[in-house]
């Protein structure tokens, strides 16, 4: 019997997986993620979680470089604690790549709501995913993996 080749590690955001760990309690299960274990050995990750905030918690999003929450409290150090988890994780585990929750604070990819919390999008990346990119990880959202599905 062929000895089977090991999987590469690839980080994915929890709620993508199902896991209720957003800011509201709730997941976003998409089930296109879970095709890739066929090759993908999927490491679940919420920065948010990492930092401690617990869910549910108040929502945030980036207002002038900082992760400010709806009641106006500045958690940008916590936000940055939780992208430093995801990072040791990755580097412990060789992730190269992660498919993160697209417009999310800490996990979106080329556009975030705009900190006003009106629903509004614009350019930026979240500030784990930052991070991830900053150090030489690809980065993508749910939205962009239709590249990856078709190489299984």
């Amino acid at each position: 019997m062929k000895p089977q080749k090991p999987k590469q590690p690839l980080l994915v955001s929890a709620c993508l997986l199902g896991q209720p760990v957003r800011y509201d309690g709730k997941s976003k299960h998409y089930p296109d993620i879970e095709k890739l274990r066929a090759k993908y050995d999927l490491i679940p990750i919420c920065p948010e979680l990492f930092a401690g905030l617990g869910t549910p918690r108040p929502a945030h999003e980036i207002r002038d470089g900082r992760a400010i929450d709806i009641n106006g409290k500045d958690i940008t150090m916590d936000s940055l604690r939780g992208a430093e988890a995801v990072l040791k994780i990755a580097d412990t585990r060789g992730a190269k790549l992660a498919i993160m929750k697209g417009h999310s604070p800490s996990c979106g990819t080329g556009q975030i709501y705009d900190g006003t919390f009106t629903g509004k999008l614009t350019n930026g990346n979240g500030i784990a995913a930052q991070l991830l990119i900053d150090m030489g990880i690809t980065v993508i959202s749910e939205d962009d993996i239709d590249s990856l599905l078709a190489e299984i």
